[in-house]
């Protein structure tokens, strides 16, 4: 399915409608193409307001819920991000738009291989994608101004809060993954943690390690 300008006016109209408002990142959404990172059997389904099969078992999230999350990571152009499961790489192309330095890890290697081929096509230079055991975060390059998960553990993991730089903040589902999770915005303070409850979403259990095959 081609991106016509028809098409883009009704995606945008679709994430407005549904609570994505911050003009900075409608802006981020309209420069990246997400039919660049839905292939086969769902391509023609690319701009429906839906989540989608990817490779590997995974899923591309619905486009509103990419809008709701990055506008509550509330992007700064200095900040550095890590992304906690790169998938298809649409999240990460995104917050590539809005931050200074994008870090995103993976444990697919062949989600790895297929996300980094288009962000190089789109030439984002300040995104790195990684196959690495996202339950570990990126301790070399932390602290981090700001941290997303696409998949979902029962609670913040201490570890990645660990690596997340006072004042930063991070938005992750939290739940068990046969139920309906709830998408929470974590603050950190120099007197603790500030959570903010904002949505029920679902989406796939945050896993350890590093796929096999």
């Amino acid at each position: 399915m081609n991106l016509t300008p028809e098409t883009q006016m009704q995606f945008l109209f679709s994430l407005r409608s549904r609570g994505v408002t911050d003009a900075r990142v409608l802006e981020a959404m309209e420069k990246v193409d997400r039919g660049l990172f839905v292939q086969g059997l769902f391509a023609n389904r690319a701009y429906e307001d839906r989540p989608l099969p990817i490779a590997c078992g995974q899923t591309i999230s619905q486009p509103s819920v990419v809008g709701l999350m990055t506008q509550a990571l509330d992007v700064q152009p200095r900040n550095k991000v890590l992304e906690i499961g790169t998938g298809s790489g649409y999240q990460a192309a995104i917050l590539s738009h809005l931050a200074r330095r994008v870090y995103s890890v993976e444990r697919h290697r062949e989600l790895t291989r297929s996300a980094r081929q288009i962000i190089e096509t789109l030439g984002l230079v300040n995104v790195t994608v990684m196959t690495s055991d996202g339950s570990l975060g990126l301790p070399d390059q932390a602290p981090f101004d700001r941290i997303i998960l696409t998949a979902a553990p029962e609670d913040p993991p201490a570890n990645l809060l660990g690596q997340l730089r006072v004042g930063g903040i991070m938005v992750l589902p939290v739940g068990q993954s046969d139920t309906v999770q709830s998408l929470i915005k974590v603050r950190k303070t120099a007197d603790g943690l500030d959570y903010t409850e904002l949505c029920e979403v679902r989406f796939v259990p945050l896993v350890e390690g590093i796929a096999q095959g």
